[in-house]
């Protein structure tokens, strides 16, 4: 009857579950549209996904797009800022001898150097007295010089003209650009004014600016071919180089597709650039921490739902004991109630670990830090075992060291202590021998807890602190949760304090934290 009775209320609270749901329940109504809303924007992030080109043709695109740019940026020169260019430094050129000139004005050989630089340039070269006397005359444009020409037949107009201008210059020497229709260029004119042996001298410079449009038009059909082949090499270079970047990463995430179905025997590998070696490692630890996760995942649940089922299986069994024979006997009434009063006790300690240790991985617990004695709560803490002690033969000392005061929450490092102790108390040996020795060092306090147990194997000594960890099986003492070292762990991690163990089979364990000193 108690079966078909749980299976009717089951099926009615389906039921009613169902009706809330067809009868317009707002949360029932609002956990759909979250539903429709996380589908419609997962829909929407593949769509965009889709969209978007892969690393390789951006990759192809970017490479295409500078390449590109350079030869735009090559043309556009040719055809607007070469003819300037080409001017610009042909006045450069001519300032520069005549600055070269002028430089070396007190050489005993200036005639020769004026002629060379005449040579040189292709220019006509005048220096004159500031009565307009002829002082040197290299003339390497023969009777195509116009200078030459205004001095010999035009009595110099043109000459003194630019000489009349000359203050007027902010550099100290005007330069003009003068076409000559009968020659069919243009000529560059170039005028300034130095002091030598206590008079002043005037420059005069004439240079031809020859046509250059052959010239260009030579560099413009190589340069076309030059185009041709740059974006035909361009071109291939971006789709090799495009697929070198992205095959790794391609390898890497169809890696990750599998590590994220669950594969968790997967290696990220890949090869030919640091970074992306980088990212494969850290998918690698990635990886492993996860495995782990999932481990101990796998294993909480069980060992929780095997903590968690004894107590309750004992819980119900003395329950109904009371309930079917020992409810008019006072004795066993009285034994079995504090049976489940036990039981119960053990299953509201398990639930606080648990609450406890997620707190402490949360960083939700702050520390209240204290400055107090070592001494006097190691000394605290060992009265606690005086009953055990005298009653189950353990032999449980301390091994003071000088006074000394640190830095601490008083009452979780007394929590870290007393499960280090418990600890030791639930796998030492059979001599039951314990010790808590304290050794002080210039900035801190090492405590160590050691008993004479079994010991731990070297492979096992990275697991003592994770959760439901078990030393093996030995026959314990105390029944504890499982999760007294995690939670020792957490509380030292959140102090910053040195912690470990120390183990060797067969000889027993050592555990140890080390906490700053107040002194």
């Amino acid at each position: 009857m108690k079966r078909s009775h749980k299976k009717k209320s089951d099926t009615a609270e389906n039921s009613i579950s169902a009706d809330t749901l067809h009868s317009g329940d707002p949360a029932a109504e609002t956990a759909k549209a979250e539903t429709k809303r996380r589908r419609k924007k997962t829909v929407k992030k593949k769509k965009n996904n889709d969209r978007k080109p892969p690393l390789k043709i951006y990759v192809w695109i970017c490479f295409m797009v500078v390449v590109l740019f350079i030869l735009v940026l090559l043309w556009i020169f040719q055809y607007f800022f070469l003819p300037r260019y080409y001017r610009a430094a042909k006045i450069r050129d001519v300032i520069a001898a005549g600055d070269k000139l002028i430089s070396g004005w007190s050489s005993p050989d200036i005639k020769d150097k004026a002629r060379s630089l005449a040579f040189e340039h292709n220019m006509y070269m005048l220096v004159t007295d500031d009565e307009g006397r002829t002082v040197i005359n290299a003339n390497n444009m023969g009777d195509f010089s116009f200078f030459s020409e205004d001095k010999e037949d035009n009595f110099g107009k043109t000459l003194y003209q630019f000489r009349q201008k000359l203050p007027e210059s902010k550099n100290g020497y005007i330069t003009k650009i003068v076409t000559r229709d009968e020659l069919g260029h243009d000529e560059i004119f170039y005028c300034t004014s130095f002091g030598a042996e206590g008079k002043t001298m005037y420059l005069y410079l004439e240079a031809p600016i020859e046509a250059i449009d052959s010239t260009v038009s030579i560099i413009r059909e190589q340069l076309m071919y030059i185009s041709v082949i740059l974006f035909e090499l361009a071109f291939i270079a971006t789709v090799l180089i495009s697929r070198r970047i992205s095959y790794p990463i391609e390898d890497l995430t169809e890696t990750a597709k599998k590590f994220g179905e669950g594969d968790f025997e997967v290696e990220f590998k890949a090869e030919g650039f640091r970074e992306i070696e980088e990212l494969a490692t850290v998918l690698d630890d990635a990886r492993d921490e996860v495995r782990k996760v999932t481990d101990l995942k796998k294993d909480l649940i069980a060992n929780v739902s095997h903590d968690l089922r004894t107590p309750l299986t004992m819980v119900k069994a003395y329950a109904e004991m009371i309930r079917d024979l020992s409810g008019d006997i006072p004795e066993k009434r009285e034994k079995h109630c504090q049976i489940i009063i036990d039981e119960a006790d053990r299953l509201s300690g398990l639930v606080n670990s648990i609450l406890e240790l997620s707190k402490l991985e949360s960083s939700g617990a702050e520390l209240s830090l204290e400055t107090y004695s070592i001494n006097n709560q190691l000394n605290e803490v060992m009265t606690r075992y005086t009953l055990m002690v005298e009653q189950k033969g353990y032999d449980i000392e301390y091994i003071p060291d000088e006074e000394r005061k640190i830095i601490a929450d008083r009452e979780k490092l007394a929590q870290v202590i007393y499960n280090f102790i418990n600890n030791a108390i639930n796998y030492t040996g059979e001599h039951k021998v314990i010790r808590v020795r304290q050794i002080n060092k210039p900035d801190t306090v090492r405590i160590e807890v050691i008993d004479n147990g079994q010991g731990i194997p070297k492979d096992k000594l990275s697991e003592v602190f994770d959760r439901y960890y078990r030393g093996g099986k030995v026959k314990r003492e105390t029944v504890g949760t499982g999760l007294g070292l995690s939670i020792c762990k957490e509380i030292l991690k959140n102090h910053n304090f040195a912690f470990g163990v120390m183990s060797e089979e067969g000889k027993g364990s050592t555990f140890w934290f080390e906490a700053v000193s107040a002194e």
